[in-house]
């Protein structure tokens, strides 16, 4: 029934809308932040994605995840501004490896595998910002993926559950559903919680038609613990998808598990000490935790900042995630305030920040790190990527400018 909502609140929508170097450091404990002074440029990034929460309901004196909302803060930085670009769910994905705003079919979730049309460039935009609705963007759209191979650096996407059930998944690495069909994947199975639309790699054909590389890149979560053994196995871009029950999607899992924010303290007791522990991180890492998107939460649902643009495929990316409602439905601008949590040795333990941030910001961020250029609306003049306030452990990490 969600889905279907969400499907209306789309569909009316387009009718009413336009559519068209290097840090010594001892290993640390526990997950507990590294020790040592940082030093250098930061070169292993790790994203963790969770699911639909607020950042009162996160981040606040009562938050359901004890270790979300009182370890990682006090191992780390706060970003108590940080903010969705969109709902539903699989529009945010895509803005933070792509910067492309949300189009009428990726707020919906895309439950059938389209290709994005026309497919055309925004001349107005720039940046390769693309005018069209659908799913999956033409092989000339780039990710941060594309952009890292074309700078020989080393990136994978972790997916749990992945692959679990080839049957449900098609395939046990780089899964998604055939072109032009639906997403099987749209709700759990016992076996296999893994779902499409929380891995965004695989709704552009850069990545998806070039399927030794998406074999090879796009892979279970397991293969991330082997991979954290030495920091030459570890990519310098790691994003990484917990399934349905550990991301707090589903509160009643199928496979009987706990859901929620109990599945979100489970998933990340498990893999965030593996992360900080690891010599990659210790080395020169940057782990950062955010949601794709608020809840419902009134006070912080539908929120945007940072001059979040609107257009050029819809003017209301927070839309879909509400009833529709003839007489405002164009005025919900973003995914809400969701909040962020920062480990690294460039970050003080314990700090916050309330500098507005959001996926975008967060992009933007990450290419600066690699020198690389900025993709979509991450190319917006006025938007700032993440400054001093972050990086406040006494050295501004190098390459990390606007």
């Amino acid at each position: 029934m969600k889905m279907l909502s969400r499907l209306l609140a789309a569909t009316v929508l387009c009718a009413t809308a336009a559519c068209g170097g290097s840090l010594p450091g001892s290993v640390s404990t526990g997950g507990s932040a590294p020790a040592g002074k940082p030093g250098g440029a930061i070169g292993h990034v790790f994203i963790i994605v969770l699911e639909n929460k607020s950042f009162g309901r996160a981040f606040g004196e009562d938050g359901a995840s004890p270790y979300l909302s009182k370890v990682l803060p006090s191992m780390g930085l706060l970003m108590r501004e940080y903010y969705g670009t969109g709902h539903a769910s699989l529009d945010n994905y895509i803005t933070m490896v792509s910067g492309q705003p949300p189009n009428v079919l990726t707020q919906a979730d895309c439950p059938l595998f389209v290709d994005v049309l026309p497919g055309i460039p925004d001349p107005l935009a720039g940046h390769g910002v693309l005018i069209g609705q659908g799913c999956v963007y033409p092989k000339g759209t780039l990710t941060i993926a594309d952009q890292l191979e074309a700078a020989h650096y080393s990136w994978k996407g972790y997916m749990q559950d992945m692959g679990d059930d080839v049957d449900r998944d098609t395939t046990a690495t780089c899964a998604h559903p055939k072109m032009n069909t639906a997403d099987g994947t749209e709700s759990a199975a016992v076996n296999d919680q893994y779902a499409t639309r929380h891995n965004p790699f695989m709704y552009f054909h850069s990545i998806i038609d070039e399927q030794e590389s998406c074999d090879r890149n796009v892979v279970n979560l397991r293969v991330l613990e082997q991979d954290l053994k030495s920091a030459a196995t570890t990519p310098n871009y790691s994003f990484i998808t917990p399934d349905l029950c550990a991301d707090g999607h589903d509160g009643s899992c199928a496979d009987g598990g706990p859901g929620g924010f109990d599945g979100i303290d489970a998933f990340l007791r498990e893999w965030v000490p593996k992360i900080t522990n690891s010599p990659a991180f210790q080395q020169d890492g940057f782990l950062l935790i955010t949601f794709d998107e608020s809840d419902d939460n009134p006070d912080d649902g539908n929120d945007a900042c940072c001059d979040e643009p609107t257009g050029p495929n819809t003017t209301a990316p927070g839309a879909a995630n509400i009833n529709p409602d003839l007489t405002g439905l164009l005025t919900y601008a973003g995914g809400g305030r969701i909040g962020a949590v920062v480990v690294s040795p460039f970050v003080k333990p314990g700090s916050a920040t309330d500098v507005p941030y959001n996926h975008y910001s967060m992009l933007r961020s990450v290419e600066n790190m690699f020198g690389l250029e900025h993709l979509g609306y991450a190319g917006q003049g006025g938007l700032a990527p993440f400054g001093e306030d972050v990086y406040n452990n006494g050295v501004i990490p190098t390459g990390t400018g606007s």
